[in-house]
């Protein structure tokens, strides 16, 4: 019997170019610019160990700089600084006993982390960096002490966030919310909730997290009143993945997803919004609203693709895998953390061995005539 011909392609043909175009251009990012930036001065020092280098938490002080912790073998904390004639990540030191960084906040004179060890999750703090804004000098660097507020209550700390912009945080450990001051020093369980994802703040002073796989819980931090069940989460699939939030600072709207990658919105006046729409992949992991309002974040859990949520055309987009040209090429696979910067920028933390700060500029967009 005789071979069967083999089809023949013609890779001119506009479908086949179609075809290739899609494979290359639509893995790699779509639009916008990254950078991706190593854990050191570039050229004058060494970058966090690639062991001890995934970025796993991130904030931002009231003066833009960025703070952060990594996990691994050994957890530090560091502080970026990208205004001025800077371009730097200053390694503030590893954390003895610790090998995960939880969270990082920032308030008007210090910064905190929620760290986890052997002995479960403690709470650090640490003053902001004060440092020229022009490093064409030569300046020193001088390593602040940190100082180290002790355990919660023997837990691992999940998550935490800043209280009212203030000294204090709100935090979570596997079974139990706890607030600290990081002023006095004074950490205080307040009572048992369930701690699982991330937490985060609404527009009228509540903080919410997951309760179970349907509903949230509420504390309101003027009353210090923990409320089981307090709000029933939308139809979707919420006990596959950790929940993970993203924070509108001018509305106070909070942006998350379900295990299927539907997205939604919670005012905490009217309740969630029906689906946004919905991610390329799943998990959601990382999210930040830009000053203008649209949602940027990752979703995957082996080779992430960045997405985007615009409100204004009410649509989701998929803007590919995070892929770095300047200087040296760098892929992004794993983010564990995201922040918008002072002038809008995203900020994404590589949750991977050798972790860069990966700094995102989005396209801007244009006026409609």
């Amino acid at each position: 019997m005789s071979e069967k011909p083999r089809k023949r392609y013609d890779m001119n043909s506009p479908e086949a170019r179609a075809v290739v175009d899609e494979i290359v251009h639509g893995t790699f990012m779509k639009e916008g610019t990254m950078a991706a930036f190593p854990t050191c001065f570039p050229g004058a020092s060494t970058p966090i160990p690639a062991d001890e280098g995934h970025i796993t938490a991130l904030a931002v002080s009231g003066d833009g700089m960025i703070y952060g912790g990594t996990s691994g073998r050994a957890a530090h904390l560091f502080v970026g600084i990208f205004h001025g004639v800077t371009g730097i990540v200053f390694d503030r030191g590893t954390v003895a006993g610790a090998d995960h960084c939880a969270a990082v906040c920032c308030g008007k004179t210090r910064f905190t982390a929620c760290v986890n060890g052997a002995g479960g999750g403690r709470v650090i703090t640490g003053a902001l960096q004060r440092l020229p804004f022009d490093l064409i000098q030569e300046w020193g660097f001088t390593r602040t002490p940190l100082r180290d507020l002790g355990p919660v209550n023997g837990e691992r700390i999940v998550h935490a966030i800043a209280s009212d912009g203030g000294p204090s945080l709100v935090g979570i450990t596997t079974g139990a919310l706890f607030t600290a001051d990081v002023d006095t020093g004074a950490i205080a369980v307040v009572g048992p909730v369930t701690g699982a994802g991330r937490i985060a703040a609404g527009s009228r002073g509540g903080v919410f997290g997951q309760d179970g796989p349907g509903d949230l819980w509420r504390y309101d931090t003027a009353s210090r009143a923990i409320t089981r069940g307090a709000l029933k989460l939308p139809e979707g699939v919420w006990d596959t993945s950790p929940m993970t939030w993203a924070r509108d600072n001018q509305s106070g709207l909070l942006y998350t997803a379900d295990g299927e990658g539907r997205l939604f919105a919670l005012d905490e006046n009217r309740g969630f919004s029906p689906v946004l729409g919905r991610t390329a992949l799943t998990p959601v992991g990382p999210m930040a609203v830009t000053h203008d309002g649209r949602v940027f974040g990752f979703c995957g859990s082996e080779m992430a693709r960045m997405f985007c949520y615009n409100p204004a055309a009410r649509a989701v987009s998929d803007l590919g895998v995070a892929v770095s040209v300047l200087e040296r090429r760098r892929y992004g696979y794993l983010f564990g953390d995201a922040v918008v910067g002072r002038d809008g920028q995203v900020v994404f933390g590589e949750d991977d061995d050798l972790g860069h700060l990966w700094l995102y500029f989005p396209r801007i967009q244009r006026l409609k005539s």
